[in-house]
């Protein structure tokens, strides 16, 4: 449009700043997890002004540090679906929401991160020119390189008058599946531009809409079902399905008719812990021996260094992602890949088997049950063992914690689960009935559960947010920053660290690389942190309620007190001292 003729409309005129909240709020974003630098003035500045007049905008949530602000947006899309707006200060900003990124990348959450840029002009030729030192430095070659390995979209804003297009692209990329998080630059001279109304055009949701996954062609739906006809020993392995609640009833209903085994690969609980189908955690042992598998939504269903598949066994992949291009290097088998809505595909095979099924096919599945049957009753027996042994003083056995912790938990609780090399002991002894009831993160960077726990509470008040991680994941989470929004914005969550005193990972893995090395030999892992450290007083700092427990009688008690504290409405931390390294 040209600029003399706007001016000369009866539109009121307002800065990009103005229209960018604006468009915010029209894209359906109810948060803005922030952390406010010098860029930010003219939003700032704008936010001021929509409030005096009246005007809708997303919520802000301050957040001390950008870890905390970005891992929040992801727990509130993880209960939602719907991505959030993450703000922060030009590069730097950007470099601490960079591991938070990239967890949020691999486990497939929306979250629109927008950052400002260093001023471009130098002598206030426009407004917002630079008007201090950091705006000199903070200017790299490339910002968006700091995460761009970890999005699916970035852009600098070139002009006011495109920012709500800008926004609807990013969004609607967001949200498309695979979804992902996206990435949006801006001056503060771009920020300050006028426009008037009629010159920012809107991009409605339903012109402008995601995409999502449809069903299969039905040759290869067909091509499934007859495989599963003739199939001795099916087994059915899944990472994110339990985010669709269609396709977790699917998996259980196509599990129990088939005689299917059903496996947990790292993310979420899945399907119920008590369907006569699910098995457990790590398929290794049940691998070698399928004569049929199934992937469906899932990353890393096993690792191939530990694992190998059966001879001229069939797998078929079922995903939005099958071939998962944001991996240089994946070489899971796909014999049969079908990409769409898991869902929708799994109750098309499920609709297909049940026409073809034979009395001979019925009576097989029946006796694979059976046998399924067998196994869920020594996982559960395992575990219970696991649990009996509760420990010594300061040596508290992660099992026993866990199933102590498990008897007082309600079905609707969230574990964000981060116990790193105790993970397993969360995962084994706190059986979900109900799916996405139990989070991991898809990605490899620490000090995510926290935020996470805190951005699902706000989704969910309602809902009890656990925070389980080891001492090390602890100190990357920035507690301080989420202990602090946690009383800011009254958000009570209960956090449990279980303290071994160091990263056993890495001693782990240096013990899997070096069985009989030096390492071993001198016990030198490179892997002790502070013994005597009191992470109560992190918490207790910020208003919240702090124990440590170092005594396995204490535990059941110590447990109930933390839960009396985050059910009346203030966080709790509770200090356990587990199995050293």
């Amino acid at each position: 449009m040209n600029t003399s003729v706007a001016r000369e409309s009866n539109a009121p005129e307002f800065a990009t700043a103005y229209y960018f909240l604006e468009g915010l709020n029209e894209l359906g974003i109810e948060y803005l997890f922030c952390n406010f630098g010098t860029d930010h003035a003219p939003i700032i500045n704008e936010m001021a002004h929509r409030r005096k007049r009246g005007d809708a905008m997303p919520t802000v949530v301050r957040c001390p540090h950008e870890n905390t602000a970005a891992h929040m947006a992801a727990g509130y899309a993880f209960v939602t679906g719907r991505g959030q707006g993450v703000l922060v200060h030009v590069d730097v900003g950007t470099a601490n929401t960079a591991t938070a990124m990239h967890n949020i990348y691999r486990s497939r959450l929306p979250v629109l991160l927008m950052a400002g840029k260093a001023p471009y002009t130098a002598n206030d030729e426009l407004v917002g020119s630079r008007d201090t030192y950091v705006h000199f430095v903070q200017e790299p070659f490339d910002q968006a390189s700091l995460v761009r390995p970890y999005l699916k979209w970035e852009w600098t804003l070139p002009s006011g008058v495109v920012v709500k297009e800008a926004l609807r692209r990013a969004y609607s990329i967001a949200q498309s599946e695979p979804r992902g998080p996206v990435y949006l630059m801006m001056q503060r001279e771009t920020l300050t531009q006028h426009w008037s109304a009629d010159e920012i055009r809107r991009y409605s949701a339903d012109q402008f809409a995601a995409t999502s996954g449809g069903g299969a062609d039905p040759k290869l739906v067909a091509a499934l079902a007859d495989r599963l006809l003739l199939a001795d020993n099916p087994v059915l392995i899944t990472g994110y399905a339990g985010r669709n609640p269609h396709a977790s009833e699917i998996i259980d209903a196509l599990a129990q008719f088939a005689g299917i085994a059903v496996y947990e690969a790292n993310m979420t609980s899945n399907i119920s812990h008590d369907s006569p189908c699910f098995v457990g955690f790590a398929a290794d042992k049940a691998v070698p021996n399928a004569d049929l598998g199934i992937l469906v939504d899932v990353d890393v269903p096993w690792f191939p260094s530990d694992v190998r598949t059966r001879e001229k066994s069939f797998w078929a992949h079922i995903d939005v992602d099958t071939l998962k291009p944001g991996s240089p290097m994946w070489t899971f088998p796909g014999n049969l890949r079908m990409q769409g809505d898991s869902g929708r595909i799994l109750e098309q095979v499920l609709d297909d088997l049940k026409t073809k099924a034979t009395p001979r096919f019925k009576s097989a599945a029946a006796a694979r049950l059976e046998r399924i049957r067998g196994a869920r009753d020594e996982r559960i027996a395992r575990a219970a063992k696991l649990a009996a042994d509760k420990g010594k003083p300061n040596a508290i056995n992660p099992h026993y914690l866990m199933a102590e912790l498990g008897k007082m938990l309600d079905d609707d609780a969230i574990l964000f689960n981060e116990g790193v090399t105790n993970s397993g002991s969360v995962l084994l002894q706190i059986p979900r009935r109900k799916p996405n009831t139990t989070m991991r993160s898809g990605g490899g960077g620490l000090g995510w559960s926290g935020g996470m726990a805190l951005g699902a509470k706000l989704a969910a008040p309602d809902r009890l947010m656990v925070q389980i991680s080891g001492d090390g994941g602890f100190y990357f989470g920035n507690p301080s920053s989420v202990f602090a929004v946690s009383q800011q914005y009254k958000l009570p969550i209960f956090s449990i660290v279980m303290d071994n005193t160091g990263w056993n990972a890495v001693k782990q893995s240096t013990l899997r690389v070096f069985p009989e090395g030096e390492a071993k030999t001198t016990g030198e892992f490179e892997a002790q942190l502070a013994p005597k450290v009191a992470f109560t007083k992190v918490g207790e700092a910020f208003g919240a309620y702090g124990e440590e427990v170092g005594d396995p009688a204490d535990v059941p008690g110590a447990i109930a007190r933390c839960l009396k504290e985050v059910r009346g409405g203030r966080s709790a931390l509770l200090h356990v001292h587990v199995t050293r390294l």
